[in-house]
């Protein structure tokens, strides 16, 4: 059997090169971890993380401002690299810059850096293939189910690695699609149903009631579709919290294979690999299935043109909803603003708080069904 060689071993004047160069290395008392590929997806920003770099992070992970779940620091050891040599631990001093670095950097080290050859990815793996529930060589749709019992905790433990789920290319195909893909299918028909609802409120013949009265039927004016529209988009995010939180979070159980697989088609795999981006927005091909039977539910219970107003809203809302839920993934919002706010509350709900925070494009609706996740205290040191 050949031996496996240990973890390689940096020295801090090689961590500092690094950094020069524009890598991320931060240190967890010896050991090293390079997220560079991370920085722009961490939720506090990337310039926290920057300066950070060369680092010991381990009395950031306690907090405050954040403590940091058991699923972030199993997550940190996907990044793992080698090992700080002993008597290189100590921190560097701060700059005035920002940064974790010294001021100055030898110029030595860091033409030593360059002309070493890059094997900060020796060591890095994001799942334990040998020890994994699953073969990730292969399509996990079909493996899942036989998980059991073990599956709602597998499925917590998200992995920074692609997700393939069918065997068919065609099928795989249809499951997966890029963010911009989204608006450029749904956008277009957003428009040209506004415009046909606002024309046909327009003609004065829709009336709300008229099915069961005429007497006393309400006639609906073309001036009305704005707040027709508006709660159509209401209803959406309304939807968007039962779905996430009823169908995307129910707990399958652990006896039943095929509700195991439908929850990992439907949401476990997003959260198995949360920053996926082939997986982070509906692919419209099965969107359009589901978006079709919502549109048949409305035209059921309103009045054509009035259903046909409240849908192109509901749409619309869904089509923001989409556009927010990637850029919470893979954008990096300034600091105080909304977004910075909802994408360190959306990755907390995918670490640490998967029962509680269903809102994505708002909190809204945590409020009234108590499941806001809850801010995070520290004790005052003296």
């Amino acid at each position: 059997a050949t031996a496996t060689a240990g973890p390689r071993s940096f020295s801090a004047a090689e961590v500092r090169a690094r950094c020069a160069q524009g890598a991320c290395l931060v240190s967890c008392h010896r050991r090293l971890y390079d997220l560079s590929g991370f920085v722009r997806l961490h939720p506090g920003g990337e310039q926290l993380l920057r300066r950070r770099a060369g680092t010991d992070v381990s009395a950031a992970l306690d907090g405050p401002p954040h403590r940091h779940s058991a699923n972030a620091r199993r997550w940190l050891e996907q990044y793992y690299v080698g090992e700080i040599e002993p008597g290189d631990e100590q921190v560097p001093p701060r700059s005035r810059t920002g940064t974790g670095l010294s001021e100055t950097v030898d110029e030595k080290e860091v033409v030593a850096a360059a002309q070493t050859p890059e094997q900060t990815d020796l060591c890095y793996r994001t799942v334990d293939v040998e020890k994994d529930l699953v073969d990730w060589q292969k399509p996990l749709l079909w493996q899942v189910g036989y998980l059991g019992e073990k599956y709602d905790e597998w499925v917590h433990q998200p992995v920074d690695r692609p997700i393939r789920l069918f065997h068919s290319d065609f099928l795989e195909f249809l499951s997966k699609t890029a963010w911009y893909v989204v608006f450029m299918v749904w956008t277009p028909v957003v428009l040209y149903l506004s415009w046909v609802s606002y024309t046909s409120l327009a003609q004065g013949n829709t009336r709300l009631f008229s099915s069961f009265t005429t007497e006393y039927s309400i006639p609906v004016h073309k001036y009305y579709f704005p707040f027709i529209f508006l709660l159509g988009m209401i209803l959406w995010s309304l939807l968007e919290y039962l779905i996430h939180r009823f169908v995307f979070h129910m707990k399958p159980p652990a006896s039943n294979y095929y509700l195991i697989t439908l929850h990992f088609l439907l949401h476990g795999q997003h959260h198995k690999s949360p920053f996926d981006s082939s997986r982070l927005v509906f692919p419209p091909v099965p969107a359009s299935l589901v978006i079709g039977f919502f549109y048949g539910v409305l035209r059921l219970l309103l009045p054509e043109v009035l259903g046909l107003s409240v849908f192109v809203g509901g749409l619309c809302g869904y089509v923001i909803y989409d556009m927010m839920h990637y850029y919470l993934h893979y954008g990096s919002p300034r600091k105080g603003t909304y977004l910075y706010g909802l994408k360190a509350y959306h990755v907390k709900h995918h670490f640490e708080h998967q029962r509680s925070g269903f809102g994505i494009s708002t909190r809204f609706w945590d409020y009234p069904f108590r499941t806001l996740i809850p801010e995070e205290t520290f004790k005052k040191e003296d």
